[in-house]
């Protein structure tokens, strides 16, 4: 079904960070199954072409690494397992040897080596106290090639067997009886076969998806929806659909957000997202949408305009890390939920070979990332390959000698693909596991074919990498996740570490600066050398690591300070990071050039990054970074004829996570502060930033909290406007509104009338979830006694305003 309110896509907001959660019964130690040991509630894993599962010990940062024995879970009849495994048989080894390392993954090899010559799999088998030597026989593939899936005899049978599995169960079941997002995938991978025979079912679908893009519906199914029918009328010829193309394509365009991205749903009227803000996943898949829409013949304005201002947004993050969940600073992998990978693709289609060569090595460099990722790792699969593909047939052959383990423990014994999670429980668990995955791999292994526009129709922009080009990349892959406890960047040398700092990839540049800031000696002299040279990678891994130093690096302060007048806001942004992890008077030093920084205009910065790496730099109570920001205790001494433009600036950046900083930091301004910074305080509460949305709250509640405090009029309304029931995080905001409208006394009873035709526009179904909480509020105020003496605004101003003001303030330039 494509239903915007599908639990299979719904994101918790405690999880944007990247946090996931794990079971609180996980095991630390592997138990021995054959000596009384048992399971733990982790799930079990698809046995690839053997037709069994297994349960694997499993631990969240190592995954299966300490895993030496596989319990058999399930057999199906008929599969290759059947009759020689059974359920609660336990695996020990396989080729006649004890697994010596992960059982998963070495299980994994042994199929793939089973099936390159003689399709014999040899296990050891424990069951009931008894242990044997057992057989499987598998259908013989042939090995994977140096290019794979390209030049791939393995590859090309794979991909055959799993069409042959798609349509005959598509001619074995009405054909709405799979929708969504899998049969999207599925229908791709037959159109990718280039198979005519398969054209009458596609053309039945098409016109199903086409039917179900309605304007109640997920950003999410209209990206896959429109891929499929963009790709379909320029793979079949086919223009009947392009009517309903241009329609779901042009809906797609107007509901983008303000700020060139898409939420889970299309953006509200006022141009904010729905929900809490924007969500780069399904943004990346309906820019993906449009490009293609564009090509098979959608001609409007509105969908130029749309892909233009996405790839904008998109491209920042070029050099500077992965893709993030939202419009927030780069995440720090090489890639996030498949964002590089789709990126890859995506600026590929559009001609930007800078872009999509960047993004394509982060899809290929990210190899050990893969099974992770928010709300589970379909993403990362379904986009790695295509992303990889774009740096040549030596990116993906090097891609798959990692990874190709896991895609054959992914396939079935009937040529199908299956979803395997993580963990249990997680945000994750069962999201999936139901769905068909056939296409989601299938489109990886139809890479050769070249049949789509998503595959390689087009020449890539990006030239085909050389050996040792793919070699550096997967070299920084490296000890991405710890082992047995073991972090793989602090096992290695000084020199290699000072190496990795001038990466291209900027996550070897910051686990290098990590583990530098563990290693003791005087590495300040050559660390300011690199901050000096031409070498932009070496200069931000400089950077970095100075910032990781902490106050070991207080000597490079001034080289440090000086990074604020860079022209590139990626170097402005990265030293804000490191003068806030120095030592304390290091930090205090800065505090005036941050500030300074915070209102300078940088055409090269449209969005104001720099700016809210100032904003964290200083406010954030709780930043990522080393320590809090560096004003947390207190804005005595502050200069404020640079604090008030300061925070004036932040509190217009289109970041609400910029805003949300300051939220503790205003209550603590006097009323002479007040007197200067409320139009801007007022300003903030009166529109929701147009990012960020779900930080949007923060700075509004507490703008609001000062203007019932000191009892200004204008307030009134503002504390019914900001209710806004009709944006995520309603109920919070309620219960906090109406407290701050209450503290109005009498005067409350004026904005009644509102308040109520506020609470009639409500959907019936939220009323139910909040009404106690409206009715007690209206009860309160209408019982309400007490009657402050109100100020307006302009009044208040007045009285508090003192020419000249410097209570607070010390000579420019020191604290």
């Amino acid at each position: 079904m494509r239903n915007g309110s599908c639990g299979v896509l719904f994101v918790v907001a405690a999880l944007l960070c990247g946090t996931v959660l794990f079971a609180a019964e996980q095991m630390s130690v592997p138990p021995d199954l054959t000596n009384g040991g048992k399971k733990d509630k982790n799930h079990d894993w698809n046995l690839g072409p053997t037709g069994a599962r297994g349960w694997i010990f499993f631990r969240r940062d190592d995954v299966t690494a300490a895993s030496r024995q596989i319990l058999i879970t399930k057999v199906d009849a008929g599969s290759p397992a059947d009759g020689i495994l059974q359920t609660n048989d336990v695996i020990l080894g396989v080729n006649s040897k004890p697994f010596a390392d992960d059982a998963r993954k070495s299980f994994g090899y042994a199929i793939a080596a089973a099936e390159e010559k003689s399709g014999v799999l040899r296990l050891i088998r424990w069951r009931k106290g008894q242990t044997d030597s057992v057989e499987l026989k598998l259908p013989v593939l042939g090995a994977y090639s140096e290019t794979a899936p390209y030049d791939c005899q393995k590859s090309k049978k794979i991909f055959e067997q799993g069409c042959q599995f798609i349509a005959k169960k598509w001619s074995n079941e009405e054909i709405t009886d799979e929708s969504g997002i899998p049969g999207d995938l599925n229908a791709l991978a037959l159109l990718a076969s280039g198979k005519e025979e398969y054209h009458p079912i596609l053309a039945a679908y098409a016109k199903k998806v086409a039917a179900s893009l309605q304007p109640d519906v997920w950003t999410w199914f209209y990206g896959y929806g429109d891929i499929f029918l963009a790709e379909y009328v320029l793979a079949t010829g086919d223009r009947s659909i392009l009517p309903e193309l241009s329609r779901t394509a042009k809906a797609v365009a107007v509901g983008q957000g303000r700020m060139g991205t898409w939420g889970h749903s299309f953006a509200r009227p006022d141009g904010n997202l729905n929900g809490y803000g924007c969500m780069n996943q399904p943004g990346l898949v309906v820019t993906l949408s449009l490009v293609l829409a564009r090509q098979a013949g959608v001609n409007d304005p509105s969908v130029g305009r749309a892909i233009d201002r996405s790839a904008k947004f998109l491209r920042y993050y070029v050099n500077k890390g992965a893709i993030p969940y939202g419009d927030h600073q780069p995440w720090p992998s090489h890639d996030d939920n498949g964002k590089c990978s789709s990126a890859a693709v995506l600026f590929d289609l559009l001609g930007d070979r800078e872009a999509s060569s960047f993004f394509s090595k982060m899809a290929t460099a990210a190899y050990d990332e893969r099974e992770h990722g928010h709300c589970g790792n379909l993403w990362n699969i379904l986009w790695a390959l295509p992303g990889s593909s774009r740096s040549g047939p030596l990116a993906t052959g090097a891609y798959l000698k990692e990874q190709a383990w896991y895609y054959d423990l992914a396939r079935t014994w009937k040529g199908s693909f299956v979803y395997q999670e993580i963990e249990y429980p997680a945000e994750e668990n069962k999201n999936y596991t139901d769905w068909d995955l056939t296409g989601a791999y299938l489109l990886s292994y139809g890479l050769p074919l070249k049949s789509l526009y998503l595959t390689g129709k087009k020449k890539s922009v990006v030239p085909p990498l050389k050996r040792l080009e793919v070699k550096e990349i997967i070299a920084a892959g490296r000890d991405y996740y710890p082992t047995n406890d073991r972090n793989g960047y602090y096992q290695r040398k000084t020199t290699e570490l000072i190496a990795g700092l001038s990466s291209w990839s900027p996550w070897m540049r910051k686990r290098s600066a990590q583990a530098l800031g563990k290693r003791e000696g005087n590495l300040i002299p050559q660390l300011l050398k690199m901050l000096a040279s031409s070498d932009i990678n070496a200069r931000y891994g400089a950077c970095e690591a100075l910032g990781c130093l902490g106050s070991k690096a207080d000597s490079a302060a001034p080289q440090l300070r000086a990074l604020f007048n860079d022209p590139d806001p990626w170097m402005q942004s990265l030293a804000c990071n490191a003068v806030a992890s120095l030592g304390p008077d290091a930090r205090k030093a800065s505090v005036n050039d941050l500030l300074t920084l915070a209102v300078r205009k940088n055409s090269d910065d449209p969005r104001a990054m720099t700016h809210r790496a100032v904003a964290a730099a200083l406010f954030d109570p709780n930043p990522d970074l080393r320590q809090p920001g560096i004003l947390q205790h207190s804005l005595e001494g502050v200069d404020r004829r640079l604090l008030y433009p300061a925070m004036e600036s932040l509190l217009q950046n289109d970041d609400a996570a910029a805003r949300y900083g300051l939220a503790p930091y205003v209550n603590k301004l006097t009323d002479q502060d007040l007197a200067v910074m409320l139009p801007a305080i007022v300003k903030a509460v009166e529109r929701l930033a147009p990012s960020d949305e779900m930080f949007g709250d923060g700075i509004r509640l507490a703008g609001l909290d000062i203007l019932s405090r000191l009892h200004i009029r204008e307030g009134m309304p503002l504390c019914v406007s900001v209710i806004e029931m009709d944006r995520w995080g309603e109920g919070d905001r309620l219960a906090t509104c109406l407290k701050y409208l209450l503290r109005y006394g009498i005067h409350a009873k004026e904005m009644l009338p509102q308040l109520q035709a506020a609470f009639a526009r409500t959907p019936e179904w939220m009323v139910k979830n909040h009404k106690k909480t409206f009715d007690k509020a209206i009860a309160d105020i209408k019982a309400s006694k007490k009657s402050p003496a109100l100020v307006s605004l302009k009044d208040f101003i007045a009285n508090n305003s003192t020419a000249g003001n410097t209570s607070n303030s010390t000579k420019k330039g020191t604290l």
